[in-house]
């Protein structure tokens, strides 16, 4: 790569209205929600030996933090979370577009805009799509009341609050817990530690927020008045999230491209896991950007990094991200067509110079071989079509066997030791891997693996992997501690879910074997909506459907939405809300009882470098 190229730092630069490199954001109970100031004390021109020189550029260029203009009427508030707040002058008032991710970095990001270019209502806020760090911080900007006054208009794309409810719904702990390890939420911000997330510094921890939506974008070429601003929008269902929308704003030539265009690679399936993106779709959304707007862009600004300006610029970075998405997923299909195994391909593909060698495209958030298995998965699933490979061992077991063939621990470590000392540091961890699993209290595997995962940490050019390394070595060292771990769990996410969702996630915490030979039958009525279900237990599964007849039941429940939403956070308060006449019960009411009885619950500190709580046994394929 050219690193005397500096037109990012320029561009990063560029427009800057105040700078505030000393940015610390506290709560209100002095806790600390987003410090760039730590960043500050490190981040120095050269790179240290401990980070890839390539992510110590993009962790400079991330640093940046301030007001800056995009052009007269467009502004961005940069460096106060993961997100980019982009906030447009309206005719009335302020028009924010993503308002981070907690309340507290997005009021002090209002305040800057409010201090340096005078005081504005918010007239309108826009959420550009449906993952959190584009929504969690609204109620920073605006309250419910400015919207249910009609003050404030919340927009946001079609079916935006089914996939904010279903992503962070069904399997939101575990992937929280893996976010603690993409996001190096858990380490120290240091040359050795945490210094960047590719996509931004890193995640804030404070406060998260919901407002539902007052209007939908609906279809591609719906254009909008919002506060005497004219915006065309184009919807990008499937691409980057399940929802998304892109901009033009006429009056500035300007693209507002949301996150489906990056200053890195972006991830075709994040490391913290949700469903595998499609980068096919993804690349035709990019193509449809530039049939409709291409001509007409000099300037585009996205929900993370810095604005881009130049109409032939602009057409080159969208052409070529464009380009970059679809390589991976042609060249992915393509040697899989031939007969190559998820993990063959991941060494083979390599992006063209032509794509490669653009800043934007490098690796910095998502990679080459984490997207090209991605690709894999979404059309060929975990399994390399390999019989060896069908039914493998659970970690446990295949680390236990894996010792004893080579002869015990010491032989492992040694074999270890000489391929760390070579720098053959995928096949230390690997080998090491095994005895950790086996044996995860041994102090000297763990310790030699730590050191292992830290200088794999130290080598990548990504940032989230250089996280992921770097905190799985943290917790061999030091144990697990997610106590300043941040959250998105808040009562406006419980009223966002359905009551269809709510009886989804309770069907994910019944305790299967527990439940065995169990039945019982409840019908719920709500109030506040008006709606009947049948919930029943049989088979160690739980069940519901919407009902409008007569229903067999051993206890009947008549109840509105929010008490309901008081019984999952506090089940203890059943009695008392039984008491004061928010639920009324009819049979038996121990039944409740029984059913909480049988629901797991959740904790965001299971381990991840060491075997599961309780190890699994092996499944005996003779007895199916």
């Amino acid at each position: 790569m050219d690193f005397s190229d500096r037109q990012d730092f320029v561009d990063a630069n560029r427009g800057l209205i105040a700078a505030t490199p000393d940015l610390v954001v506290k709560a209100e109970n002095g806790k600390t929600v987003w410090d760039m100031q730590v960043y500050r004390n490190f981040l120095k021109e050269e790179a240290p030996d401990t980070v890839n020189p390539s992510l110590w550029r993009q962790a400079l260029l991330n640093s940046k933090t301030g007001l800056y203009e995009v052009v007269d009427g467009i502004y961005q508030v940069r460096g106060f979370d993961l997100t980019t707040m982009s906030v447009i002058r309206g005719k009335t008032g302020w028009i924010i577009i993503d308002p981070l991710t907690m309340t507290e970095v997005s009021q002090a990001a209002l305040e800057l805009v409010n201090r340096e270019l005078g005081e504005r209502p918010v007239s309108a806020v826009i959420y550009t799509h449906s993952h959190p760090d584009h929504f969690g911080g609204v109620k920073g900007v605006i309250s419910q009341q400015d919207v249910d006054s009609g003050k404030t208009r919340v927009i946001a794309p079609a079916h935006f609050m089914e996939h904010v409810a279903s992503e962070m719904a069904l399997a939101g702990n575990a992937m929280s817990r893996r976010a603690q390890y993409m996001h190096g939420v858990l380490l120290p911000r240091g040359p050795r530690q945490q210094v960047d997330n590719g996509l931004g510094k890193g995640v804030a921890i404070g406060t998260f927020t919901l407002i539902e939506p007052t209007e939908y974008i609906t279809h591609t070429d719906q254009s909008m008045d919002i506060d005497g601003v004219r915006f065309e929008f184009q919807l990008t269902p499937e691409a980057e999230a399940d929802t998304e929308i892109m901009m033009y704003l006429p009056q500035f030539k300007a693209l507002m491209g949301a996150e489906n265009l990056n200053a890195a690679m972006h991830n075709i399936l994040t490391p913290r896991g949700a469903k595998v993106r499609d980068p096919l779709n993804w690349s035709k959304s990019l193509d449809e950007t530039l049939a409709l707007f291409g001509d007409r862009i000099e300037v585009v600004f996205t929900s993370h990094y810095w604005p881009r300006w130049g109409k032939e610029n602009v057409k080159n970075y969208i052409a070529k991200q464009r380009d970059m998405l679809k390589y991976l997923h042609d060249q992915t299909l393509r040697l899989i067509n031939q007969g190559y195994k998820m993990d063959e391909i991941a060494e083979r593909v390599k992006l063209p110079e032509s794509l490669g060698s653009e800043w934007f495209n490098r690796g910095y958030y998502g990679n080459v071989t984490h997207n090209v298995k991605g690709v894999y998965q979404r059309y060929m699933g975990f399994w390399s079509g390999n019989p060896a490979n069908l039914h493998p061992l659970p970690p446990h077991e295949l680390g236990t066997q894996y010792v004893d063939a080579f002869g015990g621990s010491k032989v492992i470590l040694e074999k270890t030791r000489e391929a760390y000392g070579r720098g053959d540091y995928r096949w230390a961890a690997t080998l090491l891997n095994h005895l950790v699993m086996a044996e995860p209290e041994n102090t000297e595997a763990r310790m030699l693996q730590a050191d292992i995962f830290e200088q794999l940490g130290y080598q990548t050019e990504n940032g989230p992997w250089r996280n992921i390394y770097l905190s799985g070595a943290l917790e061999l060292r030091n144990g697990i501690d997610t106590s300043n771990s941040p959250t998105t769990a808040s009562p406006d996410l419980l009223r966002a879910l359905s009551i269809e969702q709510i009886f989804d996630i309770l069907a994910v915490r019944l305790n299967g074997p527990k439940a065995d030979g169990v039945q019982l039958a409840i019908e719920w009525q709500f109030t506040d909506p008006n709606k009947r279900y049948a919930m029943t237990l049989e088979h160690s599964v739980l069940r519901h459907r919407a009902v409008t007849g007569d229903v067999e039941a051993d206890l009947a429940i008549t109840l509105d939405r929010n008490a309901l939403n008081r019984l999952l956070v506090q089940p203890g308060s059943l009695a008392a809300q039984v008491d004061g006449g928010a639920i009324q019960l009819s049979g038996d009411p121990k039944t409740l009882a029984k059913l909480f009885s049988l629901l797991d619950s959740f904790s965001a500190d299971f381990n991840v470098v060491t075997p599961a709580k309780g190890v699994i046994e092996p499944v005996n394929i003779a007895e199916g």
